[in-house]
This record gives C-alpha cells, structure tokens and sequence, in this order.
C-alpha cells in the first residue's frame, strides 16, 4: 500500500488513535529495513571470508650450524684380504686328516697326511744309486791321474752323479708333500677330504681364507680422483648387521683410469671385528673433509631443480622461494653458502602445493597447527610505559 494513501487513513481517524497508529507504522517500517540491512551485511561478509585464499598446511625446520663432512658413497661386497686354494702336490691316501672347518690355522701347520711309503722307497731307491754313482766318481778320478781312464769317462761319471743327486732331491721333495701344509693363516672355510680317501695330484682339498682383515673395491667416477687417498677414514654399514656401522680406512686407491668405464679402484680394509664375514654385502661412506661449523638444511627442504637449487622459506606467513648455493651435502643434510641465515624456517613438507606468495599454516609433525611468533612493535624512543 502507498504511504501517501495510508497518511490519509490515519487522518480520518481521531487524534490520540492517530498518533498511537503511526508511531508503530513508523515501527514496522524501520524493522523491516533494518532486517534487510542485516542479511545483506552477513552475506557481504560471508563472501568475502570465501575469497580469502585457505593457507596450505606446512611442515618447517631451522636452518642450523652443525659439523658436516664431504664424502663419497658405494656399495660394495666384502672379500677376505688373502685366500688360498690348498690342493694335493702328490697323490695318495688321506691317512690322516687334521683340521676342521672353521678351524683357525696358522701358515707352515699341518693339514693332513697322506700315505708315504711309495715316496720313502722312492727315496731310499736314488739314495743308493747316489751313494753308488759317489764311489764310482771317487775311484775315477784316482785312476784319470794314473792315466787308466779318459778324461770324457770321468765327467760321464761326475754327469751321472749329479743326475741321480737332483733325482733324490726329488724324491725327497715328494715325500714331504705326503705332510699337506697350510700355505697361508687363517680359517678352514671349507674341506673336501675325509680320512681314507684318495687324493689326486692337484685336487683342491682345502680353501683357507684371512678374515683378520676384510676388503671392499669401489669402482669410483674419475672425477673423485683427486679427492680420495689412502689413509681416509670411512664408515661401513651391512644389510646383515642392521643398526651396527665398523670403521675402516683407505687402504690403497689405484693410480690409472680404466678406459672403457670411466673409474678407479679404491680398495678399502677394515677389521674382521669377529662379526664381519666374507661375502657380507656393504655401504660404505668415505669422508674426504670436514666443516665444523657449517650452515645446514634438511635434504628435504631442496626443490627438485639440481640446475638452480632453491628452498622455500616461511616469511610473515607466506612461502617465499629462495634461490640457494649449495656446499657439501652429508646423509640427510645439506649445506647451504648462501641465501639463508642461522633460524630461518625452511619447507621440508607441503612445498609441492606451493607457489611463490602462498599463504601457509605451519603443522607440527603430529598434525597440529603451530602458533607463530608475531613481530613486535618498535616503542616510540623516550616513552615510558
């Protein structure tokens, strides 16, 4: 209904009606416009929440000073430093076998013994012809002065002797190969010989090896070839021996590049410990320097870009991309020589879902939100408080 027409009806009515009637009609009206005032300032506001950008949930650490060495890792098997194959020099019967496997041995001791009589006739026989060929060559040399010989008789003789002399050494040499000794010290890490069998010439009976060192080759880029010496420290770690690391050295590194593969060898030794074993697949960590007081950040931290390293950095709430120089990078850490400074508070989860300028929450790593410290106001300089 127009105004206009309901101020005439109200003027028909009497004057204390009148009055009354128009001041709840004002009422009314003003009501209503404040209603719809209302609702369309809840709605500006509720749009306006809904524009605003939801700040993506983050995970950060501080850039820190800690020690930090520069090394190169490989994966390699362990391998005694002396093995040998110890095998029959003579044939015959195992009369006696004198080591177990796993047995510890040292270098010249008896193996096992084989049946020597076949080699003592053989020695006995060349002795006596030695001893006889000996008089004969005695006898000739009186009768060669009183001219009953000739000269060519007598170094016949003299041949002869000599001939039947290297025979018993023979002999004799393969009497003492009846007695099989061990070449090397170390462990019986195999037999195949028991007692009574016949042994071959040749036949590999025993393979002993030296655990008192092991060994790991490396086939290492030409690049690290002025980094890495012999004497370097470096640090092994097995699959076998999980949560244990041994420490060891750079035994020799060799001099040459191999052509075809573009790497070195560098032998490493370390002590057998008594738990490490021959054929125990390793991790070695070589440290060639060291940096006491480095600036570092979680590996985690780095963007996926090797050609233009870069982290991103939470600055007053929002995620700002900092391009980095990168130094030694050691395990899960990695140096950086500039572009940050010691507290600076680096991404390390959620940067895939970021962008230079996006808002971020930071979370703790069980999932909840974690208050930032505000910046504080600077006091006006000769106010007390």
């Amino acid at each position: 209904m127009p105004f206009s027409t309901l101020a005439s009806g109200f003027a028909r009515m009497r004057p204390a009606r009148h009055v009354r009637t128009l001041l709840i009609a004002f009422l009314l009206v003003g009501g209503l416009s404040a209603c719809k005032g209302g609702g369309e300032g809840e709605a500006q506001a509720k749009s306006d929440k809904d524009n605003k950008p939801e700040a993506i949930p983050v995970e950060v650490a501080s850039a820190a000073r800690r020690p930090i060495a520069a090394s190169y890792t490989g994966t390699a098997p362990l391998e005694a430093r002396g093995e040998s194959q110890v095998v029959a020099k003579t044939s015959g019967v195992a009369l006696n076998v004198l080591v177990e496997e796993g047995q510890q041995v040292r270098a010249g001791q008896p193996l096992v013994r084989l049946d020597p009589d076949r080699a003592r006739l053989a020695v006995a026989q060349t002795e006596a012809q030695m001893h006889k060929l000996e008089n004969s060559y005695r006898r000739s040399q009186q009768l060669v002065s009183q001219q009953m010989i000739s000269a060519n008789d007598v170094d016949q003789i003299k041949y002869d002797l000599e001939n039947m002399r290297a025979q018993h050494r023979m002999a004799t040499l393969e009497l003492s190969y009846t007695t099989v000794l061990a070449p090397i010290s170390g462990v019986i890490a195999s037999r195949s010989i028991k007692d009574g069998n016949f042994v071959q010439i040749n036949t590999p009976i025993f393979r002993i090896v030296d655990i008192s060192e092991l060994e790991a080759t490396l086939n290492v880029p030409e690049r690290e070839l002025a980094t890495l010496k012999s004497g370097q420290p470096a640090l092994l770690a097995v699959d076998a021996l999980p949560g244990k690391t041994f420490t060891g050295r750079v035994d020799r590194v060799a001099p040459v590049v191999d052509s075809g593969s573009g790497t070195f060898r560098v032998v490493l030794a370390f002590d057998s410990a008594s738990v490490l074993q021959p054929g125990m697949f390793g991790r070695i960590k070589i440290d060639y320097d060291q940096r006491a007081d480095a600036l570092v950040v979680p590996r985690s931290a780095l963007l996926d870009d090797e050609n233009d390293p870069a982290v991103f950095a939470v600055r007053n709430g929002k995620a700002s991309r900092v391009p980095v120089k990168l130094g030694y990078t050691d395990g899960a850490w990695a140096e950086v020589r500039t572009g940050l400074r010691q507290g600076d508070q680096v991404v390390t989860a959620g940067k895939v879902a970021l962008r230079e300028g996006s808002a971020v929450q930071v979370i703790s790593a069980d999932g909840k939100a974690v208050a930032q410290p505000k910046a504080v106001a600077a006091k006006p300089a000769g106010k007390k408080q």
